[in-house]
């Protein structure tokens, strides 16, 4: 089967940075799906990884996370598919990614593609929604009020991937004054057009933009980019007793800073079920299908916003490129071989 690999970190701009290479077909066991790969989608973290881990010496990884696609076997345990289901996911971190033909993933991980959704639609969605809804519903607990806080939520960084989902799950599915950051007119544009309430400049104090809307202090923070830049600004504008979340890889945060307030700081990664194997690792399956439900019933759409043409080394190359410049807004898609 055809993939796309790296044996080393290097800066996308370097020829070998990615690779087109050639393996076996993998063949499912256990609980896993083996799936024939119909679209992906590229998030920050294929970046970080690609930038910041070792293979073994002379070893190809493959990256990739988010992907649609359709069963092509199932493994002697596998009960919640079977072949010919089209599905979409997002993976795990310690296994070979979906930069490839065909994919072997747990089926605990994986939910069933909205039928609404072609495949390149729905390749956009798994990572940075389940990220999202955890962060948001079994993180923060937004559906449960901070007594005597503004009920609202500010999304620091609405425009990318997840605060594009946070946006909307937010919005459709609480009845939350979704306050969120952008600073271009086309992010400010889309973060609108996704159900933000109020849109303030991230590169203006955030403090200061929050108090003039007249609200009062909001109960919740997402924090999904530059934690560490606007941290002492959510510090002051969060509510006492609030929640605060968190996604990024910040630099060193002065928590006492929340100490006054109480507030309560929670991080979130999306891979930690898969990781660790958690016991209610099948949750994210049902987030997906539950995700599903929502687009075919219109609640919630697909954030899909630049197709880079098909899957192979010199596409993947510009993908990884345009995120790590920082422009990007909603989700990057490849598709088909």
């Amino acid at each position: 089967m055809r993939a796309v690999a790296f044996k080393q970190s290097l800066p996308i701009a370097s020829e070998s940075s990615l690779i087109d290479i050639e393996l076996p077909r993998p063949e499912p066991t256990g609980r896993d799906l083996l799936v024939e790969i119909k679209a992906i989608s590229v998030n920050p973290v294929d970046t970080k990884v690609r930038a910041r881990a070792l293979s073994e010496a002379g070893e190809a990884r493959i990256l990739g996370f988010d992907a649609a696609g359709i069963v092509a076997a199932v493994g002697p345990n596998a009960t919640l598919f079977k072949p010919g289901d089209a599905v979409f996911y997002a993976g795990t971190i310690n296994r070979p990614g979906t930069n490839a033909e065909y994919h072997l993933v747990d089926e605990r991980l994986v939910g069933r593609k909205p039928s609404s959704l072609d495949f390149p639609a729905a390749a956009a969605m798994p990572l940075t929604t389940l990220t999202a809804w955890e962060t948001l519903f079994d993180r923060l607990d937004i559906k449960r009020p901070v007594v005597g806080a503004a009920n609202a939520i500010l999304i620091v960084g609405g425009a990318g991937g997840v605060g594009s989902m946070a946006i909307q799950l937010a919005r459709k599915l609480t009845d939350l004054t979704v306050i969120t950051t952008a600073s271009r007119p086309e992010t400010k544009d889309w973060v609108r057009e996704l159900g933000a309430h109020h849109v303030i400049d991230h590169g203006k104090p955030l403090a200061a933009q929050v108090a003039e809307l007249g609200l009062g202090a909001p109960a919740f923070v997402f924090s999904i980019t530059r934690t560490d830049t606007h941290f002492k600004e959510i510090a002051t504008l969060i509510s006492p007793q609030g929640r605060f979340a968190l996604i990024d890889d910040p630099g060193p945060l002065d928590v006492n800073l929340l100490k006054g307030k109480s507030v309560s700081l929670h991080w979130e990664s999306m891979f930690t079920r898969s990781t660790f194997q958690t016991a209610d690792m099948e949750r994210q399956h049902d987030i997906l299908n539950e995700v599903s439900r929502l687009v075919d019933g219109g609640t919630i759409r697909t954030t899909l916003a630049e197709t880079f043409g098909a899957i192979n080394a010199a596409n993947l190359k510009r993908a990884h490129a345009f995120i790590e410049s920082g422009r990007a807004r909603g989700k990057v898609i490849l598709a088909g071989f």
